[in-house]
């Protein structure tokens, strides 16, 4: 059963369209994301399933029964109705307040599973911060179990247990459930359809994320193959066409009027529409390092207290290695430890033979926020000219006069691409990365994901992207394990969300090798039989070539005027080009097959 459904839906800011004949609809129980670039239009999209805003054109259905729940991705409890209503309530009392909800039990269970302990129960949601805000939002509209939920970003501002949370609640929600999100994991595990926005227009993927990451790729390549096979064959025709008329038999003739009427019945295929530009880098190194990278045996990381403490690990060069755990477990600090920026509390830490590190800090604080962005990369790479240094930044999307804003003004993304360039451009053999993916849209996340795993060196990384740390990572640390209890009785700190994700990653990663394997197979066996079919039809298009070449050559010959009398000749000519024609009218009829 249909429970909302858009149909040729097309709107416009100024003279700008932003979304243009999106349909789709979605039955009871389907779970759909909506993905795209930042300023696709996914947010427009959910105003107007939600009623916000009207559409220029187009419709919207939702069955009249079926109540909606709407997470917006900010402003929640901080205007209009929302205002009106939960204006100079705490946090208890707007829980409470959902639609003359009054379970206790459950009230707390969603103040709890959202991160509110009891210290926030009596706070006024007027003093809130956006965050959590946000978060009581969405544990308001959860626990006012709608039929249809739209979800803006509800992965923002939540920490990794409270996340698995709500996934585990999504995948279980009998509802309908439409999510706008960056975050490629939660995207994964909670959808069974993909939206992708694009240029404006829409197209639905049947399967999760990861299918559709794979799915668009081939859809993208299969459209411009077809297109340009189409393309090659119109051109191949037209001049088959005139080939066969030049021939001058009946039956060629037929054959020609026949192709004609099948090319001017021909359903022509549009070009796809060219892809937003993507940044385009790879790492390499100048140099190698030798075989064991970092060696650590039993070091206690953190200030005055250790938060971190007896780890050991080896790092080999080549490696792609990840530490996970909760926030505050120490992990930038064990970084700026690995680089020689801190020093270690107490163990033993040795950095081996020929060594170079690139390092990528998380809020971009190594960048001088009072040069421009050509200055920035100019003053680290003096070497380059001032084109070489513009033509970089271009791959990284900074074109035209955008080499001359200053750094202060950049949006986090684009300090995040500088700074990828500046690490691109270093050549270290390990590079250590501090959440490199945060700021970054999915395109520039994939771009980025693609030369990591390409880059020869090793690599040294801190994450809470799931979907990269699925993605990348040969081997993830869970520093969890290794960080000390406030007490004294010796015991760790366990954080379950943490374990589960590593372990349940570290599985995807043999069973995807094993299925890599299957189908690389498979590709080989296909990628044979249409090189043999290739190989089949070039023969047969030199065939024909050659034949055409010996007729027209006869047919000179015979009309030259020394021949003319020559009536034994010219009788040999005719009887010769009689062959040729037959033969050629059989490669005509082969060729035909390959069509």
């Amino acid at each position: 059963m249909i429970t909302i459904s858009a149909t040729s839906l097309s709107k416009t800011y100024g003279v700008i369209p932003i979304i243009e004949n999106v349909s789709f609809h979605l039955n009871e129980g389907e779970k759909l994301g909506v993905v795209g670039i930042n300023g696709a239009g996914k947010t427009t999209l959910l105003n107007i399933l939600a009623g916000d805003i009207n559409p220029d054109e187009g419709d919207v259905f939702i069955s009249s029964d079926k109540k909606v729940g709407y997470l917006r991705q900010r402003n929640n409890f901080s205007s209009g109705i929302y205002k009106d209503r939960y204006d100079g309530l705490t946090v208890y009392e707007a829980m409470r307040s959902v639609e003359g909800y009054d379970y206790e039990s459950e009230v707390t269970g969603m103040l709890n599973t959202m991160s509110f302990g009891e210290s926030y129960y009596d706070k006024p949601v007027a003093l809130l911060s956006g965050g959590e805000r946000s978060r009581l939002a969405l544990g308001c509209i959860l626990l006012s179990k709608p039929d249809i939920l739209l979800l803006d970003e509800p992965t923002n501002h939540l920490d990794l247990d409270t996340i698995n949370k709500l996934e585990k609640y999504v995948k279980n929600y009998k509802g309908t459930v439409i999510i706008v999100s960056h975050d490629r994991y939660f995207l994964d595990v909670t959808t069974d359809k993909i939206l992708e926005i694009s240029a404006g227009h829409a197209r639905i993927y049947n399967g999760n994320y990861s299918f559709y990451a794979k799915e668009r790729k081939v859809v993208r390549e299969s459209e411009l193959k077809a297109y340009h096979k189409q393309q090659r064959e119109i051109s191949k025709q037209e001049d088959m066409i005139r080939r066969f008329k030049e021939r001058g038999t009946e039956k060629l003739a037929r054959r020609a009027a026949s192709r004609e009427k099948r090319l001017a019945a021909m359903d022509r295929i549009e070009r796809p529409e060219a892809l937003a530009d993507k940044m385009k880098l790879s790492f390499k190194e100048e140099f190698p390092s030798g075989n064991d990278v970092l060696i650590a045996e039993d070091i206690s990381v953190g200030y005055e207290k250790p938060l971190i403490d007896n780890l050991s690990f080896l790092i080999r060069r080549g490696e792609r290695v990840a530490f996970a755990g909760a926030n505050g477990v120490g992990k930038t600090t064990l970084l700026k430890v690995l680089t020689d920026q801190m020093s270690i509390l107490s163990g033993h830490l040795k950095l081996g033979h020929n060594v170079s590190f690139g390092y990528y800090d998380q809020g971009q604080l190594l960048l001088n926020e009072q040069n421009t962005v050509l200055e920035e990369v100019h003053q680290d790479f003096r070497l380059y000219t001032e084109g070489e240094i513009r033509s970089l930044l271009a791959r990284f999307l900074f074109k035209g006069d955008d080499v001359f804003l200053k750094v202060s003004s950049l949006s986090g993304g684009e300090k995040a691409r500088l700074s990828l360039l500046k690490l691109m451009m270093g050549g270290a053999n390990v590079l250590v990365l501090d959440e490199p993916t945060n700021h970054l849209d999915i395109d520039s996340k994939e771009a980025f994901e693609d030369a990591i795993l390409e880059y020869p060196g090793t690599v040294i990384v801190v994450s809470h992207d799931r979907y990269f740390l699925k993605k990348v990572p040969q081997r993830i640390i869970n520093l969890d394990e290794y960080r000390p209890l406030a007490g004294c009785d010796g015991t760790k700190y366990k954080n379950d969300a943490s374990r589960e994700f590593v372990a349940t990653s570290s599985q995807q990663i043999r069973d995807e090798m094993t299925e890599s394997a299957l189908r690389r197979a498979k590709r080989k066996e296909i990628q044979a039989e249409e090189r043999r079919t290739r190989r089949e039809k070039e023969r047969l298009e030199e065939f024909i070539k050659q034949h055409e070449a010996y007729i027209h050559q006869n047919e000179k010959e015979m009309c030259k005027p020394e021949n003319l009398s020559d009536f034994e000749l010219l009788a040999e000519l005719a009887a010769e080009n009689e062959k040729l024609h037959k033969e050629l009218e059989e490669a005509y009829e082969s060729w035909i097959e390959f069509e």
